[in-house]
């Protein structure tokens, strides 16, 4: 991880509102995203991981707040913002109506590459994923796991900076889940910065250079893995989310 500041989120918030009430789902996020690392979100459902991981996609508006790419805001070229952007969903989104190959290609054009670029990309990155056998298959003969590769090589196309992962690894097998885990290692030696929404403490404890908790719209805490184990005195990243849970507990209750 370096120390530049690739992505600065400032004052994000977020209202949803209904028919009879107002969700603030964000409540004035603020936070620092540095290249080349892996920063994972986390927090209890409802906590505003999604919400946040979409905005900074530019899936979703914020209702106020900005972010910066390299210290210019994303909203006046959204265009050359998503260019550097890969998002990688939780379900599969594979067209159904055509290859693996074909999918890779239209992903491609999508981004504007060059034909011979769309082509060598789509068979190095078959290749890097252990595709090539499935490349003139439809996307429903993978198994859940090749699925996931799949999505990972799709969003790796036009050869993002940042690739956001929404729970890329849930309901997945834990030999795979693994394997997955040791694909993302190799992003970040790439050079790729990885934002990681996951329910997973192992997998934030094993992946990430730092984690960030949300709770009820606001970041409770950032830091390192390794310093929030000596923080609270415990073994694994796990039982640091428990305490931190406890504590909140014990304040709604006074």
């Amino acid at each position: 991880m370096s120390d530049k500041i690739l992505l600065s989120i400032q004052n994000i918030t977020k209202t949803f509102k209904t028919s009879n009430k107002t969700i603030r789902a964000l409540k004035g996020v603020s936070l620092d995203i540095y290249q080349g690392e892996i920063l994972s979100l986390l927090g209890v459902n409802g906590a505003g991981k999604t919400t946040l991981s979409s905005i900074i996609s530019s899936l979703n508006p914020p209702t106020s707040g900005d972010i910066t790419y390299e210290g210019s805001s994303i909203y006046k070229d959204l265009i050359a913002y998503r260019k550097i952007i890969g998002f990688c969903p939780q379900k599969p989104n594979i067209d159904g109506m055509l290859t693996l190959e074909e999918n890779l290609y239209f992903a491609g054009r999508y981004f504007n590459l060059p034909e011979n670029v769309i082509k060598q990309r789509a068979h190095d990155l078959m290749k890097k994923f252990s595709l090539l056998q499935y490349a003139t298959s439809k996307g429903s003969i993978l198994s859940g796991g090749y699925k996931q590769r799949f999505l990972l090589a799709r969003t790796l196309m036009h050869q993002p900076k940042i690739v956001i992962l929404d729970e890329p690894t849930v309901g997945l097998d834990p030999h795979i889940r693994r394997n997955l885990w040791d694909v993302i290692k190799e992003l970040k030696k790439d050079g790729v910065t990885v934002l990681l929404t996951t329910h997973y403490l192992d997998e934030a404890e094993y992946l990430s250079d730092r984690v960030c908790i949300l709770d009820k719209g606001v970041i409770k805490l950032i830091d390192t893995p390794a310093n929030l184990k000596t923080t609270y005195g415990q073994d694994n990243l796990e039982n640091v989310f428990i305490e931190l849970i406890k504590e909140d507990a014990d304040i709604d209750a006074q």
